[in-house]
């Protein structure tokens, strides 16, 4: 029997407070959003947004008609409910990125930014999303880099053991990991997907910079470079656009911002059975009778209701 893989959980955390707000992130927080701006489709039906977190980045989607929010935590999504105002809109779930709880081919778009450095089976991840991602639909990947110039200058002086040229992924604090891009391109394209467009952001993300050198100045800079992304890949973050490249497969569902009825987007993240069976309080498996718990307007699909 195969150990599902570990999961990062953020349950409890005030990662929005201490690490963007209060950390000293206002820098990459806008680089992210110039990347976002110029990497987006300019609108469509339904988004994923996988690893949302507290909803940093929701408002910059603004031509999707609805935006589904995934997380695991369940905290997380309590602070983006709080953050973001309330609306038919957005969509909150709760679940696992091994174990999608989506038709096939349900989304337009689908976003992972700053999730995939805590998978610790990537592939299988990325598998998961390009199951939910409709034939020809945009998949915004970001991930950590491990081919950046400090990780190469550190390893070329001795002070560091793993080599940044290698392509398997380094796990330098548990459940961080860090990717070789053209480990990344790999799993894409053995997936299907085909990379339109790479960004690399994150240039200046060196202390005496930020402290001395204005915010401002440094995104304008860094918005600059991103483009460079096209011929080297040397920086912390790199950003890619992936497209699904089938072009005959299923198309999902289909959806509108006014349908009330949300149950034909599910499936059992256990069996696989869709539709299921709106009751209200949760949503049943017609399959395998698993229940999958509705409450305070969040989905939650990680553990099923006990009976």
């Amino acid at each position: 029997m195969t150990h599902p893989p570990p999961i990062c959980n953020y349950e409890g955390s005030d990662y929005q407070t201490s690490f963007w707000e209060k950390g000293g992130r206002e820098y990459e927080d806008r680089t992210e959003a110039i990347a976002l701006k110029r990497l987006l489709p300019k609108g469509g039906r339904l988004l994923l947004e996988l690893g949302a977190g507290a909803g940093r980045n929701t408002p910059r989607y603004l031509g999707f008609d609805r935006v589904i929010l995934l997380d695991y935590s369940r905290t997380q999504l309590a602070q983006a409910q709080a953050r973001l105002a309330p609306s038919d809109k957005y969509v909150y779930v709760a679940a696992d990125v091994y174990r999608l709880p989506f038709v096939d081919g349900l989304f337009d778009a689908a976003t992972m930014i700053r999730v995939l450095h805590h998978m610790a089976d990537a592939p299988k991840a990325l598998g998961q999303v390009k199951n939910v991602v409709r034939p020809g639909g945009i998949f915004i990947l970001e991930f950590a880099n491990k081919l950046n110039l400090k990780a190469i200058l550190r390893y070329l002086l001795g002070r560091q053991k793993w080599s940044p040229f290698s392509l398997e992924p380094v796990e330098f604090v548990e459940l961080n990991f860090d990717f070789h891009p053209k480990a990344v391109r790999n799993w894409l394209k053995e997936l299907g997907f085909f990379i339109e467009k790479t960004l690399t952001l994150s240039h200046f993300r060196v202390g005496v910079l930020k402290r001395l050198v204005p915010t401002s100045v440094l995104v304008f800079l860094d918005s600059l470079f991103q483009w460079t992304g096209a011929w080297w890949q040397l920086t912390p973050s790199v950003f890619v656009r992936a497209r699904r490249g089938e072009l005959h497969g299923p198309h999902g569902v289909e959806t509108s911002p006014a349908l009330a009825n949300l149950s034909p987007f599910f499936k059992c993240p256990d069996c696989g059975t869709s539709p299921l069976l709106d009751r209200k309080d949760y949503l049943e498996c017609s399959n395998c009778r698993k229940r999958w718990e509705f409450k305070d307007g969040i989905y939650d699909f990680r553990e099923p209701i006990k009976n």
